[in-house]
């Protein structure tokens, strides 16, 4: 899922645009993608069918968009849909059912007392790390604690005192949901990241549009790149600067190129 990250800071595309695309959205000869569709995640009981995912013939502002993507992405993309073999009404990025246990218990854990204490709770009490109580009273979920936990839990079911807990059904069609990539992959990568400030999924919208005005990108460009109904909405957290499409990317590849 390391490409769907990639696209989404090359591309700005809101999540639902994001997991909805399929390769006959891109024009590989002239590098333009059109943004047509957006997905939804809604309760079954809402869902004409019954079904988790709803696919809207619209974006959310309504009226699709086209834009130029980098060569460079674009290159990766061609590359992803030839070696999956992707058809034209494929998911370009679709969620495939893990093999195998998905946490794997340390075989020695380390001493909670010299791990440190976690962050007062509510009630201002502390907990050693690396310990279930710090897990289930201290709400910690450091890996120190999950894998205390996960420990706890395999010895219970070792001795009979507890069932094995039953896989998770994760029910899609194929696209992959918000809450399941932050819980499954983001926020495992930004932890092992060990990265001092916060960052989200949707901060990635965020920082293409920064870095194409850091370079030198137009408003306008970056209000139509983005979907935004109003230039104000954009406005919120970008300044004008002048330029033309061709320049935000260009400008974009630039910026991009200097954090690789």
């Amino acid at each position: 899922l390391r490409l769907l990250i990639e696209t989404d800071i090359e591309t700005g595309l809101r999540w639902g645009e994001l997991t909805e695309l399929r390769p006959r959205d891109f024009d590989f000869s002239t590098g333009v993608l059109t943004v047509a569709r957006a997905v939804v995640e809604l309760d079954p009981k809402f869902h004409p069918d019954g079904k988790r995912f709803l696919v809207k013939g619209y974006p959310k502002d309504g009226e699709p968009r086209r834009f130029r993507v980098a060569d460079h992405m674009l290159d990766k993309l061609k590359s992803h849909i030839s070696a999956i073999g992707l058809g034209p009404d494929d998911l370009l990025f679709q969620y495939r059912r893990p093999d195998g246990p998905q946490r794997r218990i340390p075989e020695v854990l380390p001493d909670p007392d010299t791990l440190g204490l976690t962050t007062p709770n509510d009630l201002g009490r502390t907990y050693r790390h690396g310990t279930p109580t710090a897990y289930a009273a201290g709400k910690c979920r450091c890996r120190h604690c999950k894998d205390a936990v996960a420990a706890y839990r395999a010895r219970r079911r070792a001795d009979g005192k507890d069932e094995p807990r039953k896989p998770r059904a994760v029910d899609t069609d194929g696209h992959i949901g918000r809450d399941w990539f932050r819980r499954n992959v983001w926020i495992k990568a930004v932890e092992r990241a060990d990265l001092d400030f916060h960052v989200t999924p949707h901060g990635l919208r965020h920082a293409h549009a920064s870095w194409m005005l850091a370079g030198g990108a137009d408003l306008q460009v970056v209000k139509q790149r983005l979907g935004h109904g109003s230039i104000t909405t954009t406005e919120r957290y970008l300044h004008t600067l002048p330029g033309t499409e061709d320049a935000g990317v260009n400008a974009l590849a630039r910026i991009r190129g200097r954090s690789r």
